[in-house]
């Protein structure tokens, strides 16, 4: 039997046809079916190469039954027996031989392909991290944060909220906040905690973000001007973040329809609120958002080993990191649990959405907050996208990998804002 070529959205890739020679006619060859996609055949490869479910699922950053739902809905698309699997081992039958080779191609040449798409993608990078030359330092220098503050805020002004977004002031429970939401969705049900080394950043400032993720998600963001350190530090930006969410569900917003994001320094003040939700016990949000957290402010891991070495992130430099933890713990100890996610008991938080990118060192609180979440019995969605920049989705007009990571955290958050699916679906998908 020929195999047809199955493209990214799982259909064929042009006409392919071959030829019966006695007969002169050209017959079609059998159409693969529209609903099979690239991670189906990820997960099979991973599985016939591991003969493992438990190492394939690792090595994919999926659960275990997300991976076994996988390969059941491949063998469902192609209609035979891929993998026979008993109490102790695991073995490809025919069919599955068949296929695993054409499969490895194919992952190949799409990997190949989206390759020299990233080339080209390395320009709009480039733009990125010129944007950002002007904050090069500023922090790590006694009277540069000024300075830095408002070279943070023009960067954020090179961007616009997308069309048809509406931007409003409140004062949510005493805190200067703004609701940025799409024409005709005012309600917001989305809590946003700007990043910013809990130093810089703005909620007017981040207004464009904050449109862009309100588009995707179809809801309202309420992003909260939280106090800035040194001049307010440990614990002002978390009691103003608790005294704004208190003021959300105040408006009539059922804590299970909403959800609470960050990015950066904004990730690490989301933990910060959750666990704080968790030791006063209080209703907790549907879910969290963590975009591309930092989490250590003790800055154990400040560097994480790849392929081609070290990774740094552009955005800011360690001296830097370390003057803007100083600045907002203010001597208070870093191994908090409540400002400590990493060493934290993190059992009975919200399902979680958390991004991060390859490039960068903070990819390392990442996965580590992921881990120890899931070890906990949390449902966790971590996803990895492959940039050298941290917080990249500040740069969703222009750069595609950070339209890809707005468009997955809007679904995520329409979801929870629904209340309709099961929370193992947000989780893996």
């Amino acid at each position: 039997m020929q195999l047809c070529v199955i493209g990214i959205t799982g259909r064929p890739q042009g006409s392919h046809t071959w030829r019966v020679p006695e007969s002169g006619h050209l017959l079609p060859f059998p159409q693969a079916p529209d609903g099979i996609e690239l991670r189906h055949l990820r997960a099979f490869v991973a599985v016939a190469e591991e003969l493992n479910f438990g190492r394939a699922a690792e090595r994919l950053y999926i659960s275990q039954p997300a991976l076994s739902r996988q390969i059941r809905a491949l063998e469902q698309f192609v209609g035979c027996e891929l993998l026979r699997r008993s109490t102790h081992r695991v073995e490809l039958t025919v069919a599955g031989e068949a296929l695993l080779d054409r499969a490895r191609k194919l992952l190949r040449d799409v990997d190949e392909a989206v390759a020299e798409a990233l080339a080209v993608g390395g320009e709009l990078l480039g733009r990125a991290i010129k944007l950002l030359e002007p904050l090069s330092g500023l922090v790590a220098q006694e009277a540069g944060l000024h300075e830095a503050r408002e070279a943070f805020e023009r960067l954020q002004a090179e961007f616009s909220p997308p069309p048809g977004t509406t931007v409003r002031p409140v004062t949510a429970g005493g805190v200067p906040s703004l609701v940025v939401s799409p024409v005709g969705r005012p309600e917001p049900t989305v809590l946003y905690l700007h990043g910013g080394g809990y130093v810089l950043g703005s909620a007017f400032g981040y207004q464009s973000h904050a449109g862009a993720l309100a588009a995707a998600a179809q809801t309202g963001v309420l992003v909260v001007d939280y106090r800035l350190a040194p001049e307010h530090p440990y614990p002002a930006a978390l009691d103003d973040s608790l005294r704004a969410y208190r003021w959300l569900l105040d408006q009539g917003v059922a804590p299970e329809r909403v959800t609470v994001a960050g990015d950066s320094a904004g990730g690490g003040l989301v933990m910060s609120l959750l666990l704080s939700l968790k030791r006063n016990e209080e209703p907790a949000p549907g879910g969290a958002v963590l975009l591309c957290p930092w989490l250590d402010l003790g800055l154990r891991h400040t560097q994480r080993a790849s392929a081609a070495g070290p990774v740094e992130a552009p955005m800011a430099t360690e001296a830097e990191m370390i003057r803007c933890a100083e600045a907002y713990l203010n001597g208070h100890p870093f191994d908090d649990p409540i400002v400590d996610p990493l060493a934290a008991d993190l059992a009975g938080l919200s399902p979680m959405l958390v991004q991060a990118a390859t490039g960068d060192a903070r990819v390392a609180d990442a996965e580590a907050v992921a881990a120890r979440a899931r070890a906990q019995g949390v449902e966790v969605r971590l996803e990895l996208y492959p940039v050298d920049a941290h917080a990249f989705q500040l740069f969703w007009s222009f750069l595609p990998e950070a339209t890809d990571a707005f468009a997955a955290a809007g679904e995520f958050i329409r979801e929870i804002a629904a209340g309709s699916e099961t929370s193992t679906k947000l989780a893996h998908r």
